[in-house]
């Protein structure tokens, strides 16, 4: 589920501008056609028009253009000036922003990456991409860090202006919130309210750094001012929702997520939840299913079907983690004495009601449900989030 869709500062649908594949080679029994097939057309990019610059310099024509909303006049403008000035980095920022207005994502990478070669300083630079790697873009953590590393570079610099500090900080605050960082998060986004204190974007990633910090009493008032939002309101129902039924409120908790389906059904479907005795017996799969070195490392260690996180689990340490995680591993990793606090000694975890909403449907389920097991057996083994992480097992 994404919801960088209501948050983003200019959100634009993502393009097509896929890789191709290479073209597949035949097996080595296979019959080879007399003839290979033509490859397909690569199709032509069209050309941009002529700058319209009406007697300004080319820069400053697209300036003007992007203040306006011009974005294919800015474009044809901004690549003009970046011709005549290839060093210049205002002319290849320029360009970058009018490319990521057209959702020319790819080319706008490029752009912004050839403006902070230039100068890694550059305000505007810092904050389009920093807004396309955090906003824009498809949710990742490479992406999301990416966006978080160039707002933050905004941040600190020593002349960044009084109106764009605050567009950085949120910018920030979106990318950390979206990297599990909800304390810096929670900074970035108080900062942007001491200054705009009616900013709901701002608002809304405080309320959400507030519920992964468990701080429930405070996410709720903050997401109960933001239902009414016509933004935001579908995301604060449904953690509204869920704030409930961690208090054990289950019918007001569905009113909460009803709303939030009716509000935004496509963020919000109906959710694959299986019965427990369902949830427990694709849990027994998942585990069966494991290599055999897995399930020896397995041997001992009680996994458990549950339904959502207890509180003691995720304020167990610092940071608290966060109610939203799809599973847990209790105790030390394998090799390591066990210190007599926990019973049994080592233990997963996998909660039902976060598994089911994580996912589209049953199908999609069961893989994640093998995922979560395998990421619960990597912290067994130990290895950490980071190391998990890279291996695809966030």
């Amino acid at each position: 589920m994404s919801r960088r869709g209501p948050f983003a500062l200019c959100l634009l649908l993502l393009g097509a501008c896929q890789r191709t594949s290479a073209p597949a080679v035949p097996d080595a029994g296979s019959p080879v056609a007399a003839s290979a097939p033509a490859p397909a057309a690569v199709p032509v990019p069209e050309p941009i028009p002529t700058c319209r610059a009406a007697g300004a310099a080319p820069l400053d024509a697209a300036l003007d253009y992007l203040d306006n909303g011009k974005f294919p006049e800015a474009l044809s403008c901004a690549a003009q000036a970046s011709a005549l000035e290839p060093d210049s980095a205002a002319a290849h920022s320029a360009r970058g922003e009018a490319l990521a207005a057209l959702n020319r994502t790819a080319e706008a990478q490029v752009a912004y990456a050839r403006a902070l070669a230039i100068d890694p300083g550059h305000p505007d630079a810092l904050l389009g991409a920093a807004h396309l790697y955090a906003v824009q873009l498809p949710s990742s953590r490479e992406y999301d860090e990416l966006g978080a590393l160039y707002a933050e570079r905004g941040l600190s610099q020593a002349d960044v202006s009084p109106e764009s500090l605050p567009r950085f900080a949120l910018v920030s605050a979106m990318a950390l919130n979206d990297l599990g960082q909800a304390s810096e998060a929670l900074q970035r986004a108080q900062l942007v309210l001491a200054r705009e204190p009616q900013n709901h974007e701002a608002a809304y990633e405080k309320a959400l750094a507030l519920f992964e910090l468990c701080r429930f009493a405070e996410a709720r008032s903050a997401f109960s001012g933001l239902v009414n939002d016509k933004e935001r309101g579908a995301h604060a129902h449904y953690h509204l929702g869920l704030l409930l039924e961690r208090e054990g409120k289950w019918k007001q908790a569905q009113t909460h997520f009803d709303k939030a389906r009716a509000l935004s059904p496509e963020d919000f479907p109906v959710p694959p939840t299986p019965s427990q005795e369902e949830f427990r017996a694709e849990v027994a799969r998942a585990v069966s299913a494991l290599p055999e070195d897995m399930r020896k490392d397995l041997s001992g260690v009680l996994v458990r079907a549950e339904e959502l996180p207890a509180d003691e689990d995720l304020l167990s340490g610092e940071p608290p983690l966060s109610p939203a995680i799809l599973g847990l591993f209790r105790g030390p990793p394998l090799g390591e004495p066990c210190d007599g606090m926990e019973t049994p000694c080592r233990s997963v975890a996998l909660y039902r009601l976060n598994l089911a909403r994580a996912v589209r449907s049953r199908e999609e389920l069961r893989e994640q449900i093998r995922v979560t097991l395998l990421h619960e057996v990597g912290h067994l083994r130990g290895e950490d989030d980071q190391e998990l992480a890279a291996r695809g097992l966030e």
